[in-house]
């Protein structure tokens, strides 16, 4: 399968050019594919206070990082996301909002262009209500719809983000044209990646090969159909390579996340490696977390490969792969990534490929994003 764009192999120079802020893990909505943890409830009461969150971007800063995701969970239930967007800008960062759109009215849409905030993520799983409502587990489409037409009249870049999956992959057309007609600029395709949520439901989520083979064909379309009017990213998921994706562009070499709570992480799923030893903001600087803590050191750099990944030639593409999906497929972080066809652990991935052949059956629901879903469906089984 002809691969899509993997993402600039950039030398940062040390450097975490891309930061994310994980504001809050809470969220009104209940996505099945949610990347954040699965006992997200337990961080509600840590959430770094407005003054704290500022002290990491000015450390940041510092350290040459540029650009800037306010993230969640949704970034807009936190009151004072208006203000932490203009700290930003005043102090150089380009601002982008990831958001679901949920609560972004026309009122905090007025405050946040006056913050300066530059760029919208705007997610959508659908161009029809009634799948939207149902894979979110909250009326929410008409919200979201609302929020990119008003989004487009401010003028701000949009990027309209539709996390693919087998329920919805059929539509992407359909979204192509709704995003036409609205003016949008790029559209990110992004089949998702199976950490969390999105584990626990793989089986209900994961397209077969002929339907991202169809799916590719139809972005390609309409590439071909509109030109440079908008850019079209069709992510393939992991399941689907022979190569993994080079994850973060490698550990701790260009991407700084900081969790509600101060943790700094590699990237937001590291969490689900036992052993690791996770250090907040509160306690210790954000330089010294970037450049000499055991968590970013760790996995930083070509060194620690293991085979075949040490003696493979792709190894400065790929950097060995996803840490996580290591982890949660093999069981030591350490092992090569199975979306490798080199991987000794590649039955991992062909087995679960395997089960999406079968119809769409939904005969195992998809567990929705709760407090209480991950421990009422373990006693259940």
């Amino acid at each position: 399968m002809p691969k899509e764009e993997q993402g600039l192999s950039l030398d940062g120079q040390g450097k975490p050019l891309w930061l994310s802020l994980e504001l809050t893990y809470r969220c009104p909505l209940k996505c099945s594919w949610c990347n954040n943890p699965l006992n997200f409830d337990d961080y509600t009461s840590q959430e770094l206070s407005t003054q704290e969150w500022m002290r990491v971007l000015r450390e940041a800063r510092d350290l040459g990082a540029l650009q800037l995701g306010f993230t969640g969970g949704e970034p807009l239930m936190r009151d004072d996301l208006e203000e932490l967007v203009a700290y930003a800008d005043s102090i150089g960062f380009y601002t982008n909002l990831i958001t679901s759109g949920v609560g972004l009215n026309e009122e905090r849409l007025v405050a946040l262009k006056a913050a300066g905030l530059k760029q919208i993520q705007l997610s959508v799983q659908s161009t029809r209500a009634e799948m939207t409502d149902a894979l979110v587990g909250a009326r929410a489409h008409a919200l979201k719809m609302d929020a990119a037409r008003r989004i487009k009249a401010h003028g701000f870049p949009m990027v309209l983000n539709m996390p693919v999956f087998k329920q919805n992959i059929d539509l992407i057309g359909e979204m192509c044209e709704w995003a036409a007609d609205l003016g949008i600029e790029y559209i990110e395709f992004a089949n998702i990646q199976y950490y969390n949520w999105a584990l626990l439901n793989r089986d209900e989520l994961l397209p077969s090969l002929e339907q991202i083979r169809q799916a590719e064909a139809t972005v390609n379309e309409w590439r071909a159909k509109l030109g440079k009017r908008m850019t079209l990213y069709f992510v393939v998921p992991d399941y689907f390579e022979d190569r993994p994706k080079a994850c973060m562009n490698g550990w701790g070499a260009i991407h700084l996340t900081i969790a509600p709570d101060g943790v700094a992480m590699p990237c937001q799923e590291s969490r689900v490696i036992p052993g690791l030893e996770f250090e907040s903001v509160r306690e210790r600087s954000l330089a010294w977390l970037w450049h000499e803590s055991p968590l970013f050191r760790k996995y930083r750099g070509l060194d620690w490969l293991p085979e075949p990944c040490q003696s493979c030639s792709e190894k400065e593409k790929d950097f060995g792969g996803c840490r996580c999906q290591a982890f949660l497929l093999t069981g030591d972080a350490g092992n090569t990534d199975p979306a490798c066809s080199r991987s000794p652990f590649r039955h991992r991935i062909t087995e679960a490929v395997k089960e999406v052949v079968r119809p769409l059956r939904f005969k195992k629901p998809l567990v929705k994003r709760s407090a209480s879903a991950v421990s009422t469906t373990f006693m259940e089984e």
